[in-house]
């Protein structure tokens, strides 16, 4: 039943709640971005996406900045989430390259000493099998001479024999 008696067919108003934060801007990030080359000239970034807020900190740091990122806290406040020190990533990274040449370079060595190492030994062997069929020749051409007289007493005896002299 309406109590209204001047509108008796309308429903009465009445005030619901609404539960909706109504704090001004209080799901707001706020970027920071300081470089060493002009400290007194901060860019400032304010986003209500978070992914936004890691992708603008990350190039921020990308380009050598000290980022501040913070988060709204209600009534002009705001809360520091993280800081990245971009000028210790560019360090950092560039630190990591240059071990990365080294590596490298230091592989190369090593391949060029192994490389280096087996052509030594191959020269060597090579060496070695010369030296040998060298030694087969004289042995084969000392096998084919004929006996010499070796004493006074004119018995022959042949070099190829082996053992004590008789």
């Amino acid at each position: 039943m309406n109590r209204n008696r001047k509108h008796p067919g309308k429903a009465p108003y009445r005030r619901h709640a609404n539960t909706g934060d109504r704090t001004r801007n209080s799901s707001r990030y706020r970027i920071t971005g300081t470089w060493p080359a002009r400290p007194t000239r901060p860019a400032v970034t304010v986003t209500p996406d978070r992914k936004a807020v890691r992708r603008i900190a990350r190039e921020m740091a990308e380009q050598g900045a000290r980022v501040t990122v913070e988060k709204h806290a209600e009534h002009g406040n705001w809360q520091t989430l993280y800081e990245v020190d971009g000028p210790a990533l560019l360090a950092e990274r560039h630190q990591a390259e240059q071990r990365k040449r080294e590596a490298v370079l230091a592989a190369a060595r090593e391949q060029r000493l192994a490389d280096e190492y087996a052509a030594q030994l191959a020269q060597n062997e090579a060496a070695r099998e010369q030296n040998a069929e060298r030694e087969l020749a004289a042995v084969a051409r000392l096998m084919m001479r004929p006996p010499v007289a070796r004493e006074a007493c004119g018995r022959a005896t042949v070099r190829h024999v082996s053992g004590p002299r008789q």
